[in-house]
């Protein structure tokens, strides 16, 4: 018998071309101070360096 994965378990790691990175899924979240953190189930990260909401993307990749 096939041994069924817990979705709540996953985490995925999404490079969107020519955008940010989607993570998903059960993950915790810190700041670089690590005195923060949060679980949010899904963020959207910069890869471009254009955003002013780092390192959360705010769509400005999409900008020419």
């Amino acid at each position: 018998m096939e041994e069924k994965k817990d979705k709540k378990n996953v985490t995925v790691v999404e490079v969107i071309e020519s955008g940010p990175l989607r993570i998903s899924g059960n993950f915790i979240l810190k700041d670089m101070k690590r005195d923060a953190e949060n679980a949010p189930g899904e963020v959207w990260l910069c890869r471009c360096g254009r955003s002013a909401d780092k390192p959360f993307c705010d769509g400005s990749h999409k900008i020419k």
